[in-house]
C-alpha cells in the first residue's frame, strides 16, 4: 500500500524554520560561557616556526589563551594528517593553521590573533601545476578507489589507423566550494565527553575523525548538524574548524565557538584541482568511435595525497575497441585538494564532450546524432550490461524541448546585431551509488510516527524526501511521520554526498518501515510506543557490482559580443534519467543547482594562485567570481519517468551532482559555435576571445 506521497511536489518541512530564523545553524545555538576563537594561519609556504610569540597577544583584553604547538593538546595520529593541526612546528603551506586564539568576544579573539608574532625558517617552494613538473608520479588509485590506470585493446595501434583524429588538451583552474555557510563549529567537553554543533555533510565520519584524534570511544562523542548551509563537497569529513574548535576548547575547558571567514576558506578547505587533461578520439568516417585516450594530471599536497579521478568518466561514456586512460599526480606545497560536487566526473566531462563535439566537426555529423551513434548498452569497463542506460533518450527528448534541429553547424553562421549567437550539447553521467545505513520507526499511541537516522541535509531537501518515502513505507499520510536527523545519537548513517544519500538513508527508511508494520500487523493502535530497527548493511554488501549510473544531456544557446567578446547564457535546457524522482520540487532545485554551477564553471570561477606567495590572490567573493542571477536568464530541467530494478527499494539514483556534470562543456561548444574560437582553458573569458580571433 502507497500513500502516494513519493513523487508529489511537498515544500520543504524546515523551510518556515529557516524563512523566520528559527532554524539554527551551527554556531547559531546558544550556549553558557561560551568563549570564542580565531585562526591564525602561516604567511608562509613552507618552512618551520621557530619563535611564537604571544605576549601582546596575551596582553589583549578579553584573549584568554592563544593555542599552538607548543602548548596544544596532544592527538594521535589520524586518517587525515592535514587534521593534526598545532602539533608539530613544520609548515606544508601558506594558509596553514599554526594556532588559534580563544577570547570572551569575537572581536577580542580577532584582535589577539592580529597581535600573535610568528617568526619562521623558510624554504624553496613548489606551488604551479605543469605537464612537465619533475615529480609527476603514478598514485596507486584515485578517488575514492577506482584504478588508476585503465587499458582494453591497442590504443596506439588503433588511434594510428584511423581516419579521423582528435588530439587535443583541455585545463581547467582551481575551483573553491564556497557554501553559504562557512566551516564552523561549536565545541564544549563535559566529563572526558566532546560534544559539537558541526557545519558538515556527515556527523558520523566527523564522529570517527575526532575519536581517531583524540583517542575516544566514538560513543564518547556527539556531533549535531541539524541544519547545513551548503557544502558542495568540501564538508564531506571532518575539517579544520572541529578540530581546532575542540583543541582550543579543551585547552581552556570552556565551550569554543569558531567560524572561519570567507578568506579562510580558500584552500585549507580543500579546493577542486586544477587538471590538465590530454584527449585522444578516433573515428571512422561514419563517426563511431574507435580509439579513445584520456590522460589527465592534477596536484595534491605534500601532507596527504588526494588523486581526482578525472579521467573516469571516460571509461564507461562511449564504446571503442581500443581505450585507455591515466592519471598523473604532482606533490606541491599546497594544501590538499578535495571533494567537489561531481569529484572527477565534472573536469572529467568537460574534456571529454568538449572533444567529443570537435570530433563531431572533424567527421561532419551533428554532435547529437554521433553521441546517439557512440551509445552503448554494455559498459565498456566493466564488460556487464548497464541497469538501465538513457542518454539517447535525454539526448533526443532534450533536442526537441530545445529545438535543435534545422541548426546549422558553421560557426558563426547566426548572428543578431552586435550579437553572435550559438548552441552546444553535452552528455552527462554519474554513478548511482548506495551505502549501508541504519534507522529506527517508532509508532506512537495518537497514531504518529517517528523516523530517526543520521542522515544530513545540506539545504538539498533531503529531510523532505526522507519524510515523504518514510510515509509510503508506512502506508500512512506523510502528516502522520516526524523526521529527526542530523544527530550521531540517531541512528548511524553515511554522509550526504556521492549523490548517494537518498538512495542509502531511504533504504534503511523502507526496511525499518516495514519492520515496524509486521510487528503492527496483528494488533491495533499501540498503547504504548513499538519501535523496529532496521540496519542494510548486509543487503547492500550483498548488492551484485553492476554498472549503475544516472544520465543527462544539457543544451546550451550562448550570445557574444561581437565587440568586446562578452559571453552571455541566453538559456540553458537539461533532460536527465535519474531513476524515480521522489520530490519534483526539491528535484528541480538540485538539477538547476548544479547546471547553474556548471555554467559558472565554463565561464567565470578561476582560483588565482600566485606562485611567489603560494596563496589564491581572489578568496573571496568579491575577487573570486560565481554565477549571480542576472547570468542565468533562463535555465530549465526536465527529467524521464525511469524505472531500475537494480538500484535500491526506493528506485533512486542521485540527482545532486549529475547537473554539473557536462555542463561546462555544454556552455564551450555553444561559444565554439558562436564564435570559431574554441577555448580549451576554463573559465572562457573576454578577453580570450579578442586575442584569438577578430570576431567583429
Amino acid at each position: 500500500m502507497s500513500t502516494g506521497a513519493v513523487g508529489r511536489a511537498y515544500p520543504r518541512l524546515e523551510g518556515p524554520a529557516k524563512v523566520t530564523g528559527a532554524a539554527r545553524y551551527a554556531v547559531e545555538y546558544p550556549v553558557d560561557g561560551v568563549t570564542y576563537g580565531w585562526a591564525v594561519p602561516s604567511t608562509v609556504v613552507r618552512g618551520r616556526i621557530t619563535r611564537i610569540d604571544t605576549t601582546q597577544a596575551l596582553a589583549s583584553p578579553g584573549v584568554l589563551a592563544v593555542v599552538h604547538h607548543g602548548n596544544a593538546p596532544r592527538m594521535a595520529p589520524g586518517p587525515q594528517p592535514e587534521l593534526r593541526l598545532l602539533q608539530e612546528p613544520t609548515v606544508h603551506y601558506r594558509g596553514q593553521y599554526v594556532a588559534v586564539v580563544v577570547a570572551t568576544s569575537l572581536e577580542a579573539a580577532r584582535e589577539g590573533a592580529r597581535l600573535v608574532r610568528i617568526d619562521y625558517d623558510t624554504g624553496p617552494h613548489s606551488t604551479v601545476l605543469t605537464d612537465d613538473h619533475p615529480g609527476l608520479y603514478k598514485p596507486d588509485q584515485v578517488n575514492p578507489s577506482y584504478p588508476t590506470d585503465t587499458a582494453e585493446g591497442d590504443f596506439d595501434a588503433g588511434y594510428a589507423a584511423a581516419p579521423v583524429r582528435v588530439d587535443v588538451t583541455y585545463r581547467t583552474p582551481a575551483y573553491h566550494n564556497n557554501p553559504m555557510e562557512p566551516h564552523a563549529t561549536i565545541a564544549q567537553w563535559h566529563d572526558g565527553r566532546l560534544l559539537v554543533h558541526d557545519s558538515t555533510q556527515g556527523a558520523t565520519p566527523v564522529r570517527a575523525t575526532l575519536a581517531e584524534l583524540f583517542e575516544l570511544p566514538p560513543e564518547s562523542i556527539r556531533v549535531v548538524a541539524e541544519h547545513v548551509g551548503g557544502g558542495f563537497g568540501s564538508k564531506g569529513y571532518a575539517k579544520a574548524s572541529v578540530v581546532l574548535a575542540a583543541l582550543a576548547a579543551r585547552h581552556v575547558d570552556r565551550p569554543v565557538k569558531l567560524a572561519l571567514t570567507r578568506q579562510q576558506l580558500f584552500g585549507p578547505l580543500g579546493y577542486r584541482t586544477p587538471t590538465i587533461q590530454r584527449v585522444r578520439l578516433a573515428a571512422d568516417t561514419d563517426g563511431r568511435l574507435t580509439a579513445i585516450c584520456h590522460d589527465a594530471i592534477s596536484q595534491t599536497s605534500t601532507i596527504r595525497e588526494f588523486a581526482e579521478q578525472t579521467a573516469v568518466y571516460t571509461r564507461s561514456m562511449y564504446a571503442a575497441p581500443h581505450r585507455r586512460t591515466t592519471h598523473r599526480l604532482a606533490r606541491l606545497d599546497v594544501p590538499t585538494p578535495f571533494w567537489m560536487r561531481a569529484p572527477g566526473e565534472c573536469p572529467g566531462a568537460y574534456a571529454l564532450e568538449s572533444a567529443v563535439d570537435e570530433l563531431a566537426i572533424a567527421v561532419g555529423i551533428d554532435p547529437v546524432e554521433l553521441r546517439i551513434r557512440n551509445d552503448t548498452a554494455v559498459d565498456p569497463d566493466q564488460g556487464r550490461p548497464f541497469t538501465s542506460r538513457n542518454l539517447v533518450a535525454c539526448l533526443r527528448e532534450g533536442a526537441e524541448r530545445f529545438g535543435w534541429a534545422g541548426r546549422d553547424p558553421s560557426p558563426r553562421s547566426r548572428r543578431e546585431g552586435r550579437w553572435l549567437i550559438g548552441t552546444g550539447v553535452a552528455g552527462s553521467s554519474y554513478p548511482a551509488r548506495a551505502r549501508p545505513s541504519s534507522a529506527t520507526a517508532t509508532a506512537r499511541s495518537d497514531g504518529s510516527f517517528l523516523v530517526q537516522i543520521n542522515a544530513t541535509d545540506i539545504g538539498t531537501g533531503a529531510r523532505t524526501a526522507i519524510w515523504q518515502v518514510a510515509a509510503d513505507a508506512l502506508a500512512v499520510p506523510p502528516e502522520r511521520v516526524e523526521i529527526r536527523i542530523g544527530d550521531t545519537a540517531l541512528p548511524t548513517a553515511p554522509l550526504a554526498g556521492g549523490s548517494m544519500g537518498t538512495a542509502s538513508w531511504s533504504w534503511a527508511v523502507i526496511r525499518a518501515a516495514q519492520a515496524l508494520r509486521e510487528k503492527l500487523r496483528d494488533g491495533g493502535p499501540p498503547t504504548d510506543e513499538v519501535t523496529a530497527e532496521a540496519d542494510t548493511t548486509e543487503e547492500v554488501g550483498e548488492q551484485p557490482a553492476l554498472p549503475r549510473y544516472a544520465y543527462g544531456a544539457q543544451f546550451v544557446e550562448v550570445r557574444v559580443d561581437a565587440d568586446t567578446g562578452e559571453v552571455r547564457l541566453n538559456r540553458m535546457l537539461g533532460v536527465f534519467a535519474a531513476g524515480r524522482v521522489v520530490n519534483p520540487t526539491t528535484a528541480r532545485s538540485q538539477l538547476i543547482g548544479g547546471m547553474t554551477m556548471g555554467l559558472s564553471m565554463a565561464l567565470h570561477e578561476e582560483g588565482l594562485l600566485d606562485e611567489r606567495y603560494g596563496d589564491w590572490v581572489n578568496h573571496d567573493l568579491a575577487t573570486y567570481h560565481i554565477t549571480g542571477c542576472a547570468d542565468v536568464e533562463s535555465i530549465e530541467a526536465y527529467w524521464l519517468d525511469e524505472r531500475d530494478d537494480e538500484l535500491n527499494p526506493a528506485g533512486v539514483k542521485g540527482i545532486g551532482e549529475i547537473g554539473i556534470v557536462g555542463a561546462a562543456a555544454a556552455v564551450a561548444n555553444a561559444v565554439h559555435h558562436a564564435t570559431g574560437v574554441r577555448i580549451r582553458e576554463l573559465p572562457i573569458r573576454l578577453d580570450k576571445l579578442i586575442g584569438v580571433s577578430d570576431l567583429a
